[in-house]
């Protein structure tokens, strides 16, 4: 055996590799590497059922159903409690529709960075996940390497060791987002921690079927998720709040 033959595939591979790791000088690269990894096979919808739990200071629990449906990119609909309730959320296109009784109790902007991050980037042009990103106040001129469970992650938006400004973490190898550092909703002075658990390939793409959320490092909300079904096909009016009455794909 020839061993200039031998060498020359590892030597190959550890250029390719090498290269690959060049590539990532900001966080507009991780976002394009997260995209070309999954464009082609990612799944365009996906309904579940959601165990949601509140945890309260005080030590109790509060628990709901949630029936979500997620159309790629963003639209994403959560019916709260039995379907026939009609009680729930849009998220379409940077807009929310508040659904009370089936009727429209409230509309007004916003981005939902976990849609952005856990499911657009990989079904739309990686040019608008950067513009929306942007539009949120992550800097995507930042980025390093750190461990998250055992695994190599390029953190976006943040320089090393600084857990208080915006960013997102994504798992170098497999290109999925596991955590996201923003402040509250409720209190801009204090920053909640999101991660995304439990990533079950499915469908030619991943689905995290828990998700939990910490203020203060003390876990406030989590996510668990049944019945997940990856490309089902999806009524047009879905996520139309007019017609939030009469599309409903959850079986009884």
């Amino acid at each position: 055996m020839n061993p200039g033959k031998l060498w020359l595939p590892l030597l190959i591979l550890f250029s390719s590799t090498l290269a690959h790791a060049d590539d990532v000088r900001n966080g507009q690269d991780v976002l394009r590497l997260m995209h070309d990894h999954y464009a082609k096979t990612w799944y365009e919808t996906l309904t579940f059922t959601q165990k949601s739990i509140t945890y309260n200071a005080d030590g109790t629990t509060k628990v709901e159903t949630w029936n979500e449906a997620l159309s790629l990119p963003a639209k994403l609909r959560i019916d709260i409690g039995p379907p026939a309730d009609n009680n729930g959320y849009l998220m379409v296109d940077g807009t929310l529709t508040i659904l009370k009784d089936g009727k429209e109790v409230g509309t007004r902007p916003l981005v939902n960075m976990l849609l952005v991050l856990g499911f657009d980037v990989y079904r739309q042009n990686p040019e608008a996940t950067a513009k929306v990103a942007k539009e949120e106040g992550y800097d995507l001129t930042k980025v390093h390497e750190e461990t998250w469970q055992g695994q190599r992650v390029y953190v976006v938006g943040a320089e090393k060791g600084d857990l208080k400004s915006k960013q997102f973490w994504v798992d170098k190898n497999r290109g999925l987002f596991v955590r996201l550092f923003e402040p509250t909703r409720a209190d801009a002075t204090k920053f909640q921690e999101i991660r995304f658990e439990d990533y079950r390939e499915m469908a030619g793409g991943w689905v995290a079927a828990r998700v939990e959320v910490y203020v203060d490092d003390r876990k406030v909300f989590s996510e668990e998720y049944s019945g997940i079904h990856c490309n089902t096909e999806l009524e047009p009016g879905t996520f139309d709040p007019k017609k939030f009455n009469s599309t409903h794909w959850e079986k009884p």
